[in-house]
């Protein structure tokens, strides 16, 4: 079969180099070290493979009959101004790399190499992988409705401490719980957290650069919320305190039964795990796929 160049798949298609590389990185066909773009597993099996030259030295081809999409053009766009992180980053006065980190909590994008690579629900919510014109860096771009999103709002409230409880009012007994435990503990990478236990478990997860979400909605009808999320490897974490509390007991079942129900990814830690963090928390990640070290 033959092969051809990137730049010769793209004029096959109609469209810039440039355009063909970003397309391929927002694919998850290739992706960036230092200077040089390589193949991702992806990008192997859709048959891209290397070749060298004297004249170019090692560089990408693909199957001359590759199935690729055309990439949209900006005129075939939603036309809708489109914003960076650093712009969303001025309206809730944060940082752009606290926004960025919190859209990866989300799991609108993950951290590459260099800089960040939307993810395909990053898609959905109308994200478009670009690329830095000198760096070559990717980052993403998205539309200035993103701003309104109760997701994103939510998840930034509990970062201020100020919360949400936009959903939480369908729910006496969730709404209830946030009032008695107030968020009034702050770990190290800014979450306000309900307790003691709950601020050794972000701070542990925080240095051990894992991206996780604190208080996240389960993705179901029911209003409930988990305590810790991880996107990679999509693993909820609950922290079960207050023991000796019937009313307690009996929200714990309801929610460990959920979790079931949905057959979500479920890690359950109590006082004595969270004592012997550093023996227990990697083991349990690591079952779903999450490398602590």
């Amino acid at each position: 079969m033959k092969q051809i160049s990137t730049t010769a798949l793209s004029k096959s298609l109609g469209i810039s180099t440039k355009e063909l590389f970003a397309h391929l990185l927002e694919l998850g066909l290739i992706s960036k070290e230092g200077q040089s773009w390589v193949l991702t597993s992806d990008g192997k099996e859709k048959g891209g493979a290397y070749k060298e030259s004297k004249e170019y030295g090692k560089y990408i081809v693909w199957p001359e009959d590759i199935s690729i999409k055309k990439p949209q053009t900006t005129s075939n766009k939603e036309s809708t101004k489109l914003i960076t992180a650093t712009a969303i980053a001025r309206q809730f006065e944060l940082s752009a790399n606290k926004v960025n980190f919190i859209l990866s909590e989300l799991g609108w994008l993950k951290k590459g190499l260099k800089g960040w690579v939307i993810t395909e629900p990053g898609k959905k919510q109308g994200g478009i992988q670009a690329e830095d014109n000198k760096s070559g860096i990717p980052y993403v771009r998205w539309p200035e409705s993103i701003t309104d999103s109760k997701s994103l709002n939510e998840t930034i409230g509990h970062l201020k401490g100020t919360g949400s409880t936009q959903g939480a009012q369908n729910e006496k007994e969730e709404v209830g719980f946030r009032d008695k435990f107030e968020a009034k503990h702050r770990s190290a990478d800014g979450h306000f957290v309900r307790s003691k236990a709950e601020m050794i478990i972000d701070n542990w997860l925080y240095m051990a650069e894992i991206v996780h979400a604190y208080e996240r909605k389960l993705p179901i009808e029911e209003d409930v919320y988990s305590d810790f999320y991880i996107p990679t490897g999509k693993v909820y974490i609950e922290y079960w305190g207050y023991e000796n509390d019937p009313k307690y007991l009996a929200r714990k079942q309801k929610k460990i039964e959920l979790y079931k129900k949905y057959g979500f990814n479920l890690i359950e830690l109590q006082d004595k795990e969270v004592q012997n963090i550093d023996d227990v928390l990697p083991k349990l990640l690591l079952k779903y796929g999450v490398q602590a070290y």
